[in-house]
């Protein structure tokens, strides 16, 4: 595009999965759409999630749906009842798109290539004629006397009589996801909620053993946050159950949340699903002071339970070392690292091992404590919490409280939630409705 004005009915800022629905549905409602996006191409994001496969969204009932984006759920039912999954997968449908459900309710196009949706978009905004300007960075957005809005870009300007803001979070910036929609957002008056990593892996402060295990994945794990320093939290408070997002129960504190399945150690930490899943949790209290993590390697047994099978195996094999014993109990790497946790020389015959060192090695079996120093930087968060205040946005229309004509769909909005698609289906029915209802703002407009 060249420096002189453009005219468009809407203008949507971000061409990330959001803002590929907001354009089309603005254009397939009659608007005159521009589509400005700062990268060489459009949905970036799309192409890497799902570790490239696209967990376009999740076959989980409406209210567990809401549930996994925390108290802000609530705000998507306006934008879920106008444009939910069955009406998602109905407009993949109608481009061809064929989707399957995977375990834990998880939906992927059948081809398993997150191009194959990016090219529905494609196809999507080109039967509907919207306009794409690409390389261009939105730099100001103003409203004018006359009710226009003008966006500046890098490679222009356009007068709109409607702007949509698609621009995304903080996180992966090399797809895109830099911030610009919360500066663009605060100077037409909105509030931005603190932007805060999500889904991100945890740096701990003991992370020397955290290197020493480094690469170890660990199944069938209970991972959970407590509220203070590591050493003066009771295990006994443990829970058996899952809290957090979408979990029905609420820990007591000092727990935070508490998550079972799969993990990994890092260099710098602690990784992997419960691990991200719990992320935010984590990063919220560490506001509040000193947070610690509590790794439970053998939640299917109680510590008495335990201890009993210890007994029973160092009474079995009294002349093996005590390093052959624990590689019943854990993966090779850890052993060393554990055996000098707890305190019991790995080379010690089993038969000399009594039973104040057998609870040593229950004490790290059930509890190998972590305190946690903070999260990965935000550019290295899946997700981004945070960001435009939804108190400022109608949920029916998705269009500002504070300036007519500007209307916000995605993660530059305070929405985020854990994986499984969530994300991804926020991003498409908050665009299908932000689209929708910037077109009908610009046809009032034009009538007489």
């Amino acid at each position: 595009m060249d420096r002189t004005a453009m005219e468009a009915d809407v203008v949507v800022v971000g061409g990330g999965a959001s803002g590929l629905m907001a354009a089309g549905r603005a254009a397939e409602r009659g608007a005159r759409v521009l589509l400005v996006e700062k990268m060489e191409g459009c949905g970036k994001k799309i192409l890497v999630s799902g570790k490239t496969r696209c967990n376009l969204t999740n076959a989980a009932d409406l209210k567990s749906f809401v549930s996994m984006y925390g108290p802000n759920g609530r705000f998507l039912h306006g934008a879920f009842s106008r444009f939910f999954r069955p009406e998602l997968l109905a407009f993949f449908e109608r481009y061809g798109l064929v989707t399957k459900a995977e375990r834990g309710g998880r939906i992927f196009p059948v081809s398993d290539d997150a191009r194959d949706v990016l090219q529905v978009f494609h196809q999507y905004l080109e039967e509907h004629h919207v306009r794409r300007q690409l390389h261009a960075r939105v730099t100001s957005v103003a409203l004018r006397p006359d009710s226009l809005f003008v966006v500046e870009t890098t490679g222009g300007s356009c007068l709109s009589s409607s702007v949509i803001f698609a621009t995304g979070g903080a996180s992966w910036p090399a797809t895109g996801s830099e911030g610009d929609g919360y500066a663009l957002s605060a100077a037409l008056g909105h509030t931005i909620v603190k932007p805060r990593p999500a889904l991100v892996p945890l740096v701990v402060r003991e992370q020397a053993l955290a290197r020493s295990m480094q690469g170890v994945s660990l199944r069938n794990v209970r991972a959970t946050a407590f509220q203070g320093e590591a050493m003066t939290i009771d295990d006994a408070l443990t829970p058996t159950y899952v809290s957090g997002r979408g979990a029905s129960k609420t820990p007591r504190p000092p727990v935070i949340e508490s998550r079972f399945g799969e993990m990994l150690f890092t260099h710098f930490g602690l990784g992997g699903p419960i691990i991200l899943l719990l992320s935010l949790a984590v990063v919220d209290a560490l506001e509040q002071g000193p947070v610690s993590i509590l790794i439970d390697l053998k939640p299917a047994v109680t510590r008495e339970q335990l201890g009993k099978r210890l007994q029973k195996d160092f009474n079995a094999f009294g002349k093996r070392k005590t390093a052959t014993i624990w590689k019943d109990y854990l993966p090779a790497k850890m052993i060393g690292p554990l055996a000098a946790l707890s305190g019991v020389d790995e080379n010690k015959p089993a038969h000399q091992v009594g039973a104040a060192e057998r609870g040593k090695m229950i004490d790290v079996l059930k509890a190998l404590r972590f305190n946690l120093q903070a999260p990965l930087p935000l550019a290295k968060a899946v997700v981004t919490a945070g960001g435009v205040s939804l108190r400022e946005i109608d949920p029916r229309t998705l269009a500002s409280k504070k300036v007519p004509g500007l209307f916000f769909c995605g993660e530059v909005m305070d929405i985020d939630a854990d994986t499984g698609g969530y994300n991804l289906q926020a991003a498409f029915s908050t665009g299908y409705v932000a689209g929708e209802s910037a077109a009908a703002f610009a046809a009032a407009k034009k009538r007489p």
